[in-house]
């Protein structure tokens, strides 16, 4: 093993979360587009919420394909190559001028770029590279998601006051293709291809190399295993419902409702990015509570304040001062703490071999939940020019789910054990 003070997986983790980081100042994006598009080429909500669905759906499809992708050709390579499509997809955008390109550009380019570069990459990450901390690291680079908000959106929603949405959508593309170069110079996809070992793996531990086998059929036979587990189908259900409560809904039309209030789109922006400081301190903190604690009760408590926020979410846009701030921050402690948590149940219940890819079809779930929440609050809000049914059908399915997460274990299959 080499003897440098700091483990290669901490230099390949680092470049992987600022890879999500922009994949998620990318998937934000259309939050500060939305009214802008209206009011350029007259589009209703609904259809521009539409586009942003199948950019989701996408996002959350491509997952299992793109970990068999990466079992099969490299993490280094996969990534690579998302990059350039959501570089390209991003760009194209700043000519768009009709409708289908608005769904062709960002709904199916983007949302296939994003959905490699999302959380299975995490996952498949950690899984290859950590024998232990796996929580811990999970945590981090989930939390690195939310910290695109952060960095992101009160940059772009200042940029699109003053310079308009296309110069948004070119400089998005621009800050995307910087960060090629940083991939092909520092990640690898194995320890042992920079001499090392996974970390905090005993001496003589030697790389997982999966036999070569078609990435498709590889995917789908990993479906097919997890599907004989009603554990997978428990965590699956309520991911869905976690996405259709965070990147559908509040990700998607949090900042359009501010405005509905005559809160400014920048300010609007800003409570974005404080539930992305508050995320990052929470996801984190849940990495490290799911090394230790019963993540079933964890999940439980995480969905129940959910739905809490978004009940009292009305409420809060007619308090003067503190109502919306006390949304963000409370709602971003929670906001996708949910993540590694669900990583360490789908490995239980499915092992190690086909954890990453059985994660990816959770995800999947969790981005249809989140193509739904975003089109529905879309047609909502055109139909009955208000989003409050929305809020309250989402903070009580959350509820729902946070009673659906304690059947799980309870299976009269048992899961499998695994670290």
């Amino acid at each position: 093993m080499s003897n440098r003070k700091i483990h290669y997986a901490w230099v390949v983790a680092a470049a992987v979360f600022v890879v999500l980081l922009c994949a998620a100042g990318v998937r934000a994006t259309p939050s500060v587009f939305i009214v802008p598009l209206e009011r350029e080429f007259g589009w209703s909500r609904a259809l521009i919420s539409g586009a942003v669905s199948v950019n989701l759906v996408l996002y959350g499809l491509v997952g299992p394909f793109a970990a068999a992708v990466m079992q099969a050709f490299g993490i280094r390579r996969t990534m690579l190559i998302s990059l350039v499509i959501i570089a390209l997809g991003v760009a194209l955008t700043n000519l768009m001028s009709t409708p289908w390109q608005l769904f062709a550009f960002w709904g199916v380019l983007v949302g296939l770029g994003t959905g490699t570069t999302a959380m299975v990459l995490g996952a498949t990450v950690v899984h290859r590279w950590f024998a232990t901390r796996r929580g811990l690291v999970m945590g981090i680079l989930t939390a690195s998601t939310a910290t695109g908000q952060l960095v992101f959106l009160p940059i772009l929603a200042a940029m699109v006051e003053r310079h308009g949405w296309r110069t948004v959508s070119l400089g998005v593309a621009v800050t995307v293709a910087l960060v090629i170069p940083l991939v092909a110079l520092i990640v690898r996809d194995r320890p042992s291809d920079v001499g090392e070992r996974p970390y905090g793996a005993p001496p003589g531990t030697k790389d997982e190399v999966a036999a070569p086998i078609n990435p498709l059929a590889n995917a789908i036979g990993a479906l097919g295993r997890a599907s004989r587990h009603r554990d997978f189908w428990l965590l699956a259900g309520s991911f869905f419902i976690c996405g259709a409560t965070t990147n559908g809904l509040v990700g998607t039309h949090l900042v359009p409702a501010c405005l509905d209030h005559g809160i400014p789109e920048v300010r609007a922006a800003g409570l974005l990015a404080l539930m992305g400081i508050c995320d990052l301190l929470g996801t984190t903190a849940s990495g490290w509570l799911s090394d230790r604690f019963d993540n079933r009760w964890l999940l439980f408590w995480y969905y129940g304040l959910r739905g809490l926020a978004l009940l009292y979410l009305p409420s809060a846009f007619e308090l003067s001062v503190f109502g919306l701030p006390v949304f963000a921050i409370f709602y971003g402690l929670d906001w996708i703490a949910t993540v590694p948590p669900t990583v360490r149940l789908t490995t239980q219940t499915v092992g190690a071999a086909d954890g990453p890819i059985a994660f990816g079809w959770v995800v999947a779930a969790h981005q249809v939940g989140a193509g739904a929440g975003a089109l529905g609050a879309g047609v909502v809000r055109t139909a009955l020019e208000t989003y409050t049914p929305a809020w309250v059908v989402a903070g009580f399915i959350c509820i729902a789910a946070s009673l659906l997460v304690l059947r799980i274990g309870r299976s009269p299959r048992p899961a499998l054990a695994v670290e």
